[in-house]
């Protein structure tokens, strides 16, 4: 017999099911809420469960957005021609943060893993070769975390887009640890990574 009741153990294992949460932190989480007025959990639970209300992939950049376009893509100020490749929108957020560049993004949502059974076809690849075809992009930024699955994607992509003409292809400069992320990256080596970029 459980010495705890059963809508407390549920929310423990639910809260222990995220990434970086281990059973002790979700056991936290869990009493944290409980001490909370009823109101305020009542709030959490309804923001919560309105998380993906709405949203929808930016037409260009697949982005999370909650029109067809995201901001970023329909902000004039920003240069179209340069498209900056990230794994997932924390990258862009932490990219955005270090306000360093001032082009279009093109979201993948993960890499290549065999292991974890994602191929291309569950990435955002086929809408970024698309997106380079129809014309007006001058650079391809590989910008995706330096690690095994990183470079395979990266490697990936370069087969379909490096035979299209007059479009330079780079990657940020190895200011990221081998194994690190970029939404952990501070401003400065963000700087340095955009700064020292090298061509394919």
């Amino acid at each position: 017999m459980s010495a705890i009741p059963k809508n407390i153990e549920k929310t423990i294992e639910e809260f222990s099911k995220l990434p970086g949460i281990g059973q002790k932190s979700a056991e936290r989480l869990t009493f944290y809420l409980l001490r909370k007025k009823t109101e305020d959990v009542e709030r959490f639970g309804h923001v919560l469960k309105g998380l993906k209300e709405g949203l929808v992939y930016c037409q260009n950049c697949q982005n999370l957005s909650t029109k067809e376009t995201c901001e970023i893509c329909e902000d004039l100020n920003r240069d179209s021609s340069v498209i900056c490749v990230v794994e997932e929108m924390l990258d862009l957020l932490a990219l955005e943060k270090a306000n360093e560049y001032k082009g279009h993004y093109h979201v993948l949502h993960g890499v290549i893993s065999p292991i974890e059974g994602v191929g291309p076809d569950e990435l955002k690849i086929a809408e970024l070769v698309e997106r380079v075809k129809k014309g007006g992009i001058t650079e391809i930024i590989l910008a995706l975390n330096p690690s095994i699955e990183g470079e395979a994607t990266s490697a990936y992509i370069l087969r379909y887009i490096k035979p299209l003409e007059n479009i330079k292809i780079t990657r940020i400069a190895r200011g990221i640890p081998i194994g690190g992320d970029l939404e952990y990256a501070d401003r400065q080596t963000l700087k340095r990574a955009f700064e020292g970029r090298v061509e394919y």
